[in-house]
């Protein structure tokens, strides 16, 4: 996730749908002050190469602590951070009102039979699972439904929630939100990327495996009119 205070945007990263990829993008326009959160060390080396940044300001200051990050840090020893994939409900915990209220916020998603199958061939596909409902059914969904990641209460609390399947568009719209010199380009790497063998989502779902995804993933599908 990224807090950008010189240009004034807050990205709430969700789950297979190019997040770490947006966040190289964005970490080129980004000032110091601009609180980073931590990848994986590999597409963390890639982002310094390319953008001349790393993760930085994400412990938070002692200001910032709710009861429970007071509570957790005396009993661990751990200070809180802001982290991957790190909730919209918690982001505003941990910000300024003027912040959370002014600030663009934004997210993406992505069409859900999509991304489970993107996922399937992420986790192994055929050579681990056998087949895509057996992964999906015997725990592949779980921890991959992102709308929690940007909603409050079952209520949208972004300001703009972006197709993955419209990407080009958002760093169109998003160069011009920002006023940018240059606009926004995705870097030559793609992360997590190359594992998927089957491009075409309907030739590997089967009516069993649909009627599951679309009963997990009903609320995205009915907030952007997903279609299989």
């Amino acid at each position: 996730m990224i807090i950008s205070h010189k240009h004034r945007f807050i990205f709430v990263k969700t789950k297979k749908t190019a997040g770490t990829t947006i966040e190289i993008a964005l970490s080129k326009i980004l000032g110091k002050d601009d609180v980073v959160s931590p990848i994986s060390t590999e597409d963390e080396r890639f982002r310094k190469e390319y953008a001349n940044i790393s993760a930085q300001n994400y412990v938070l200051p002692f200001s910032k602590y709710s009861k429970s990050d007071i509570l957790k840090t005396a009993l661990y020893g751990r200070r809180p951070k802001f982290y991957n994939h790190m909730s919209a409900r918690e982001i505003k915990l941990h910000v300024d009102d003027e912040v959370w209220n002014n600030y663009f916020k934004f997210t993406l998603e992505r069409n859900p039979f999509d991304k489970m199958v993107s996922l399937y061939y992420w986790r192994g596909g055929d050579e681990r699972f056998g087949n895509l409902y057996d992964f999906l059914s015997k725990g592949g969904l779980a921890n991959f439904n992102s709308y929690d990641l940007y909603t409050i209460d079952g209520v949208v609390s972004v300001d703009k929630v972006y197709k993955y399947e419209e990407m080009s568009e958002m760093l169109v719209d998003l160069s011009k939100r920002f006023e940018l010199k240059e606009a926004l380009e995705l870097p030559p790497h793609r992360a997590k990327s190359n594992t998927r063998k089957v491009r075409d989502h309907k030739q590997l779902i089967d009516h069993k495996s649909r009627e599951l995804i679309e009963t997990i993933f009903a609320r995205e599908i009915k907030l952007l009119d997903y279609r299989f």
